[in-house]
């Protein structure tokens, strides 16, 4: 891209971000906001008025002091001199005052436009959140848990950055300078304002290209930072997997690649922080010095008095606190462009899947369940399902097996509508489910899945979580239920016993009796299991299998198994391989049959039968171990 493109680009981002702020910062549903914005302004207003005036009082008491008559004087200038006193102390007072209600006024309108603020935060942090909900699981696969948190978390922060400075520094600072310029032209001479702007046109250019420069440090430090950030979540998430292997000097190694990164960038941002701050400073002196030069040869020559003198230096200085303002006001705005256009560009990432206009509910009646044809594909070069069609009865289970990698679990996650299908179409008692609600589908079907991640908070809330309506007793009965109530009331805390990140101070047996007991609450027509099972020893599965049988009793139930004695009271079990239907029938038919079922079956019956003889000799204490021992029960 040429230069001269890249700078209009850049303008287009940056007011189409504030375009895309304004309407949180003058929100159309908020009356009072609106009112709180205009008090906040004209309390500004005043402030920027008392701000330039409050120079001439020091003028003027310097002036009055200058004209004091000296000690000793004859007695006809000695009556008058408790009044020349009196005007050079009223005025310091004033002056005094002026700075008093100057801050006074500064700090109302930061109150006024606090609840403003803090409002279009909240406000944008809350539609980005469920707007994260909203987006497809394909995106949030391709994402790192720990990015996206920092993304939002700056974001934020921009935001807030932005709302204030925008509405309640930059133009409020304009008006002071245009102030401020009209009383040095008059007070003065125009050549006195040809010097202060060439001043500020120099101090602004300076601050803008030293802020750019800066802010290309602040882009590659935000991704390092992200970068770095998303590593260790993703260390510490897969901690357990890091002990196994003993690679914590690998993981310290590549946070530390990250951190380095950081820190030159880092170093960078402070080192062009000291050049922005020497620039500025020589820049702002040469222009005051220059301003009062003039004035100080102006006094010689009797054009001017001494408060003159001092009324150009207190104005300059006055002035010097916007001006030094504007470069941290435009460093800040621009940074939090920078935070928040991520942000933004989250916010326009378009869900994957969206209900229709005229979509309507799902009614369940039954709960019959027809799989029509269905393809499906994540990339176009390789298929996954290939014309899949089945129907699962009302009240009936039916049951989906096959070797890794046939497709398996692609289809709980097509009936939930997490992907769309490419071909052909799901329907739920005669309902398409693309033309339903998400809500209403979701609200309908029920999950257990293989691998159960549990909130870092306690067993009520997780077992909750399927109907967070719901009352103790159900909670309760739905813990009865899963078999998993004798366990928690064992425990110290009981329901309120904390279950850590993803509830890893339970084991996987009672992890799983909890997504159950939450199963249970959420009380769905339609089950999905989808290898509830398979990753839980052959004495915990036995169990975990009974409470689920009795779950899925009168349930139209979807099992997706891996171990075949699960599913062998399926009312049809659908053998899948490389996306196709290869076989279908009774487990009794299946075996008959001979082909690929049977064959998963033998060979998952003959690694039953040698596990069950290493426990025998383990039980003998004919070997050192038992195979698939139970697990223990832990607490908190």
């Amino acid at each position: 891209m040429a230069v001269s493109d890249a700078a209009p680009q850049k303008r287009e981002s940056t007011f189409a971000t504030l375009r895309n702020l304004w309407p949180y910062m003058w929100p159309a549903d908020r009356p009072d906001l609106k009112r709180r914005v205009g008090l906040a302004l004209g309390v500004l207003v005043l402030a920027k008025v008392v701000t330039v005036l409050v120079p001439f009082t020091y003028k003027w008491a310097t002036d009055a002091l200058v004209e004091t008559p000296e000690p000793g004087a004859d007695a006809a200038v000695a009556v008058g001199l408790v009044a020349l006193v009196t005007v050079p102390v009223m005025l310091v007072v004033a002056y005094g005052l002026g700075r008093i209600m100057m801050m006074g006024f500064n700090n109302l309108r930061d109150a006024l436009f606090a609840k403003v603020g803090q409002h279009a935060v909240r406000r944008l942090a809350y539609l980005t959140f469920v707007h994260m909900h909203d987006l497809s699981l394909r995106f949030h696969l391709q994402r790192r848990t720990g990015g996206l948190s920092r993304i939002i978390e700056r974001g934020v922060k921009g935001i807030e950055i932005l709302v204030r400075f925008t509405i309640l520094n930059t133009l409020p600072t304009v008006f002071e300078f245009t102030f401020a310029a009209i009383i040095i032209t008059y007070q003065f001479s125009f050549l006195y304002l040809l010097i202060i702007a060439a001043t500020v046109a120099a101090y602004v250019w300076y601050t803008v290209k030293a802020s750019d420069w800066r802010i290309k440090i602040r882009r590659r430090m935000n991704e390092s930072d992200t970068e770095a950030n998303s590593k260790a979540v993703d260390s510490l998430l897969n901690f357990e997997t890091v002990k196994y292997f003993g690679n914590e000097r690998m993981e310290a190694r590549r946070f530390d690649g990250a951190m380095a990164k950081y820190e030159n960038a880092a170093v960078g941002i402070w080192t062009s922080l000291a050049w922005l701050n020497v620039g500025q400073v020589v820049i702002f002196t040469i222009g005051m010095t220059t301003c009062m030069i003039l004035s100080g040869m102006a006094v010689m020559r009797g054009e001017q008095t001494i408060g003159d003198f001092v009324l150009i230096n207190a104005l300059l200085m006055q002035l010097s606190i916007p001006l030094n303002f504007i470069g941290f006001v435009y460093r800040e705005i621009r940074q939090g462009l920078i935070d928040i256009e991520t942000m933004f560009d989250l916010l326009g990432e378009a869900p994957e899947i969206v209900d229709k206009d005229d979509a309507k509910r799902l009614v369940v009646d039954g709960g019959e369940i027809a799989f029509d044809n269905v393809a499906f594909h994540y990339n176009e070069d390789r298929p996954i399902l290939k014309g899949i069609s089945f129907e699962v009865p009302a009240g009936k289970t039916v049951a989906i097996v096959g070797p890794s990698g046939a497709g398996k679990s692609t289809i709980s996650r097509l009936l939930f509508r997490f992907y769309e299908v490419t071909g052909g179409r799901i329907v739920i008692d005669g309902q398409d489910v693309r033309d339903v609600t998400q809500e209403s589908l979701r609200t309908a079907v029920g999950m257990v899945p293989q691998d159960t991640v549990l909130f870092n908070d306690t067993i009520a809330y997780n077992i909750l979580y399927g109907r967070p309506d719901a009352s103790t007793d159900e909670m309760q009965a739905a813990a009865e239920t899963a078999q998993i109530a004798d366990f928690v009331e064992a425990l110290v805390d009981g329901y309120e016993t904390e279950v850590g990140e993803r509830g890893l101070k339970l084991s996987g047996g009672e992890k799983q009796r909890v997504a159950i007991a939450r199963t249970v609450l959420k009380q769905p027509p339609i089950l999905i299991l989808d290898e509830a099972t398979s990753a839980l020893d052959i004495h915990t599965e036995r169990e975990i299998q009974a409470a689920l049988d009795r779950i899925s009793a009168n349930r139209t139930t979807l099992v997706i198994a891996h171990r075949l004695s699960t599913v062998i009271h399926a009312h049809e079990i659908v053998v899948l391989d490389e996306g196709r239907i290869v076989e279908r029938g009774r487990h009794e038919d299946l075996l008959a049959l001979g082909g690929l079922y049977a064959g998963m079956w033998n060979r998952q019956r003959e690694a039953a039968e040698a596990a069950d003889t290493l426990r025998a000799a383990g039980d003998a204490g004919l070997v050192g171990f038992a195979a698939d021992p139970p697990e223990p029960v832990r607490s908190s």
